[in-house]
């Protein structure tokens, strides 16, 4: 694609980029050609296509990075497809053009949909029925953060803890994406909360109204017990392995370990722990209940493949959290739209507090 000025052109096909007098028919993307490290990772420039029936093309104006994109590359990820494919797992874009059959949606409104991949790339095409209408005023960053590091979050305290005013919850990986909207929205209900992870992220934690815990000192179960004798109401965990026991000490009898990942199970030199991941899901399912506790297993993208609906309730509830700024999605670090290699380097060197969004503006102005 060879361009240095773009104009758009209302035509039979609707809205269409010319570049120096020339309609564009490529768009660049970020292409995962196979398992590997980084370099696996390659800028691709693909055929831009007119949408299918019943399809929308968005132009994308942001995506995230997290570490399911690095489960993708490293090892297996069940939702992932074939190599090769563009990594982006939430997007948030303007119409381009629409499909045969498409209504509900007009050309030039910005919507948000959950992707799982395609999201880092310069177009996406999906089915009209995935995107979400993203109200005007809120900032492109903290709206893909909502996607999916909010909605996890939103929907295990709502639809699997149905956690109420006065619950004591324990959060572990409470500094990152997930963590730290956990405890937002655990502020937002009134719930008491403990945010377990290391020192430099304590002030993170502080700050957003919860009692830090730091695990480096000693098993935070000993230290939630010193603070709370009887042991918390529930518990959220992302990382899996032995945090899954400690969790279910941490808790009081009858009450829940709610688990939404096991990053735990990824090795240093990038394998899959498969032993691990069992072990992790035996102590979640096993052991958690033969200690008298409650256990669930939440993932957001097998709930969405099965209903969509919840989603698509859940999200513009958070848009009006956001609006309001009873919500302040974490951002770590705002880099060029086709920068996902490097956002995957940040995030596999540790100590990211938030979420890393890769923005259009940026690429634009760069």
């Amino acid at each position: 694609m060879q361009c240095s000025i773009a104009r758009v052109r209302i035509d039979a096909h609707g809205p269409r980029r010319y570049f120096m007098g020339m309609t564009s028919t490529t768009y660049r993307a970020v292409l995962l050609t196979r398992k590997g490290g980084l370099d696996a990772l390659e800028p691709r420039e693909l055929p831009l296509e007119p949408p299918g029936p019943g399809q929308v093309r968005v132009r994308v104006r942001a995506t995230g990075v997290g570490f399911t994109d690095i489960i993708m590359r490293r090892g297996y990820y069940p939702y992932a497809p074939k190599f090769p494919f563009t990594p982006g797992y939430e997007v948030v874009g303007d119409v381009d053009l629409l499909g045969p059959g498409v209504t509900g949606l007009r050309v030039g409104q910005r919507v948000a949909a959950l992707t799982v991949h395609g999201g880092q790339a310069e177009y996406l095409t999906r089915g009209a029925e995935e995107f979400v209408p993203v109200p005007e005023g809120l900032d492109d960053a903290e709206v893909t953060a909502l996607i999916l590091n909010y909605v996890t979050a939103y929907q295990m305290i709502h639809r699997v803890a149905r956690v109420q005013a006065g619950t004591r919850a324990l959060v572990t990986g409470a500094g990152g994406g997930v963590g730290s909207a956990l405890l937002q929205l655990l502020r937002v209900v009134g719930a008491e909360v403990y945010g377990v992870d290391s020192a430099p992220k304590a002030e993170a934690v502080r700050s957003q109204g919860a009692t830090f815990i730091d695990y480096r000192e000693r098993p935070f179960d000993q230290s939630l017990r010193a603070l709370v004798p009887q042991g918390v109401d529930v518990a959220f965990d992302g990382i899996g392995g032995a945090n899954i026991s400690l969790c279910s000490h941490a808790v009081r009898r009858g009450g829940q370990v709610v688990s939404y990942g096991f990053t735990s199970a990824v090795r240093r030199d990038g394998s899959n722990d498969n032993v691990g991941s069992l072990l992790g899901m035996l102590s979640l399912f096993v052991g958690t209940r033969l200690r008298g506790r409650r256990s669930a297993f939440y993932g957001i993208t097998q709930l969405y493949r099965k209903d969509p609906r919840p989603f698509r309730e859940d999200l513009p509830k958070l848009f009006e959290l956001l609006a309001k700024r009873k919500v302040e999605p974490l951002i770590a670090h705002r880099l060029p739209l086709l920068s996902g290699q490097a956002g995957q380097e940040l995030l596999e060197r540790g100590g990211v507090r938030g979420k890393i969004v890769l923005l259009r503006e940026l690429t634009e102005a760069a």
